[in-house]
């Protein structure tokens, strides 16, 4: 028998792996697909960024390069190579996370998992049918786009993030439903390389669940890729040939609609906790009315021993909240007292310029009738930003008007997906924006901006404004 069974080998399961290992205990891993890494390393967090990385390089040499000196001749798009290295980086790291199985001895299984009973999981694989069991189960089995059947999902023409990281040849026109994170980072990906790009998005804003800044900035540089944006409008009906799509969009408000025909229509409206064919019920473990696994303070299920973690249950679908949430359980269970901050778990959403958050929005410090003020300071005031031509942008410190604590933190610009950590090791100890405001930063960089608005925040003028 194992000390603990995990369901899944994305970031939250692995991580909950090596850290059971590294605290004594016997542990297996199934994992549904030939590679270890779940959605994040293979279809998700990793090829994207490899792909955005790369779309800004082209970018960069086809719109910047001539501003710096750099004379290129004839610039040349090769998909096939830009598709070929990112399967590479994932291949390199997918491959990492087998050898971390392997040194840390914990036993991989491949198959698809389903409970027989709480301590005896099922698996089954094209060699047949086994069945293993742990003293205590972790599900760690992620999530799934959505994908309505009006939208017509059919791999091809409508797809999902999954195919989009593999189309080979740039698309004249995308149209891209959903105004959040993934729609946002592989519509980028795309206007860079030169494809026209339509996003409908039925809220009035985009990013709609990060501070309504965040999503004024960056709709601002997006729109200087060329990418056009139908706010509060929704699709009534997706159809597709072998070669092209027609997408339906209706504005809120009226009942007149209009159709945009592009080469491919990618539905990025949000993802779905997966857990299909875990056979739940055979065990009495209750999901709620979005399909999320209930669990307690410890994400134990009603199940005793039975945990469940990542995106299969409460809050962010976000890889580094699985992994925290991984060795929560982990230490947990080895009796330990592990506790999470999950309103001082970061997000990323990893265009050019970047946005980064953590803490409260404005939105909210609004509806919960918190007092507090408000610091912002722009990235085209810094001299590090006029350098490398990266003045888009801004960072906006949220403090409590009384006490003067960190309340939140919102950045759009260069490089804040790093420089947001600055925001969340303050704010784990409590800081003010004074202390934040009284910390030497080096000039010249992009973290100038984040004391200066602080300073700000504080009451006091920011000094290059």
């Amino acid at each position: 028998m194992y000390d603990v069974v995990i369901i899944g080998s994305g970031p939250g399961g692995y991580v909950g792996a090596i850290r059971g290992a590294q605290l004594g205990m016997k542990i297996a891993i199934i994992e549904k697909y030939k590679t270890l890494g779940g959605t994040c390393l293979n279809v998700g967090c990793i090829p994207s960024k490899a792909l955005l990385d790369s779309s800004e390089h082209y970018h960069n040499a086809t719109e910047r390069f001539a501003e710096h000196g750099i004379e290129t001749s004839t610039v040349k798009i090769n998909m096939a190579q830009m598709i070929k290295r990112k399967n590479e980086v994932v291949s390199q790291t997918s491959g990492g996370v087998e050898f971390l199985m392997k040194k840390n001895k914990i036993d991989v299984y491949t198959g698809v998992a389903s409970f027989v009973t709480k301590n005896v999981i099922a698996i089954e694989s094209p060699e047949g049918r086994k069945e293993i069991e742990g003293a205590k189960v972790i599900i760690a089995t992620g999530s799934k786009p959505i994908t309505p059947e009006v939208f017509n999902y059919d791999k091809n023409r409508v797809i999902t993030s999954t195919e989009a990281l593999n189309i080979d040849k740039v698309p004249g026109k995308m149209v891209i439903i959903g105004g959040g994170v993934i729609g946002l980072e592989l519509g980028s990906v795309f206007a860079r390389l030169g494809t026209s790009v339509d996003v409908v998005e039925y809220m009035d804003r985009i990013l709609p669940t990060m501070d309504g800044d965040c999503g004024k900035e960056l709709m601002r540089s997006l729109k200087k890729l060329g990418i056009n944006f139908y706010l509060g409008h929704g699709v009534t009906g997706v159809k597709a040939t072998k070669t092209s799509c027609t997408v339906t969009v209706k504005k809120k408000d009226s009942e007149e609609s209009f159709d945009i025909k592009a080469d491919y229509c990618l539905v990025a409206i949000g993802r779905r906790p997966y857990t299909d064919g875990l056979n739940l019920s055979a065990i009495g473990i209750q999901t709620d009315e979005k399909g999320r696994i209930i669990v307690d303070e410890h994400l134990e299920t009603v199940v005793p021993g039975v945990f469940a973690i990542g995106d299969v249950i409460r809050g962010a679908m976000l890889a580094h909240k699985a992994e925290e949430e991984g060795i929560l359980v982990a230490e947990y269970i080895a009796g330990g007292k592990p506790h999470i901050d999950y309103n001082l778990i970061p997000g990323v959403v990893y265009t050019w310029p970047e946005v980064a958050a953590v803490g409260k929005t404005e939105e909210e410090l609004k509806a919960s009738g918190i007092p507090y003020k408000t610091g912002k300071f722009p990235f085209k005031a810094l001299g590090r930003a006029r350098a490398s031509m990266d003045t888009d942008g801004m960072v906006k410190v949220l403090a409590h008007n009384d006490t003067d604590e960190i309340l939140g933190v919102h950045m759009v610009g260069p490089r804040v997906a790093d420089v947001i950590m600055e925001a969340v090791a303050l704010m784990e100890f409590r800081a003010s924006a004074e202390d934040m405001s009284r910390i030497s930063h080096p000039h010249p960089t992009y973290t100038e901006a984040v004391k200066e608005a602080a300073l700000a925040a504080t009451g006091n003028r920011p000094l290059h404004i």
